[in-house]
């Protein structure tokens, strides 16, 4: 596999206008992550602009926006691609926290990112708390149910994975409502006002 400073070459794109983007990986180094800008001439790569991470999370969103940002801007079409195509997904009424996704066995998430607040997406027209990378799509039902919205830049023409022998959920605004119905049902009582002692009985 290629290297460049020590890092193994995991994806990378190369477009028409002879210039790419690859993310790599080295875990003895400081920021085990990294993603880079390529130059290609002859088949020799330079690599250059290199983005540095400590969680695989976030170098794989870094990867994917600077190469569909790239993508968008010169309007160039990719020639060469290695690794897989990700999907990404915002959450977009809460932040990504454990039984917030679908975890289909077949389809499991690659990576999330979380931001600091809910916000505006670039190039969408909805906010969102952060986002979720999978290989495969998801079905509009697993979006509906966790109320993520698709990245309008995601890869087209691949089919989801059919859940197999998958427990049947609800959807989780009605479980967070149902949460907090039995938390209500199993408060403590109030405590009874207590009396004041009658003067007449001192």
């Amino acid at each position: 596999m290629e290297e460049n400073q020590g890092y193994v070459i995991r994806q990378s794109v190369l477009f028409d206008n002879g210039r790419g983007f690859a993310m790599g990986e080295n875990f003895k180094a400081p920021n085990p992550f990294v993603t880079w800008q390529f130059t290609q001439e002859d088949g020799k790569r330079d690599y250059y602009w290199g983005h540095y991470f400590n969680e695989e999370c976030e170098a794989i969103g870094d990867y994917n926006r600077r190469v569909f940002s790239h993508e968008k801007q010169y309007g160039v079409s990719r020639l060469e691609t290695s690794g897989p195509d990700f999907f990404k997904y915002y959450s977009t009424q809460r932040p990504v926290d454990i039984a917030t996704y679908p975890r289909p066995k077949d389809n499991l998430p690659v990576a999330h990112l979380n931001y600091n607040a809910r916000q505006p997406v670039e190039g969408e027209s909805f906010r969102a708390w952060g986002e979720l990378w999978y290989l495969h799509p998801l079905t509009e039902k697993q979006m509906a149910d966790y109320e993520l919205k698709p990245a309008h830049d995601n890869p087209v023409g691949r089919e989801p994975v059919p859940e197999r022998g998958a427990a049947k959920k609800p959807p989780i605004a009605r479980q967070m409502k149902e949460a907090g119905r039995k938390a209500r049902e199993h408060r403590a009582p109030d405590a009874p006002d207590k009396k004041s002692p009658s003067r007449g009985d001192r």
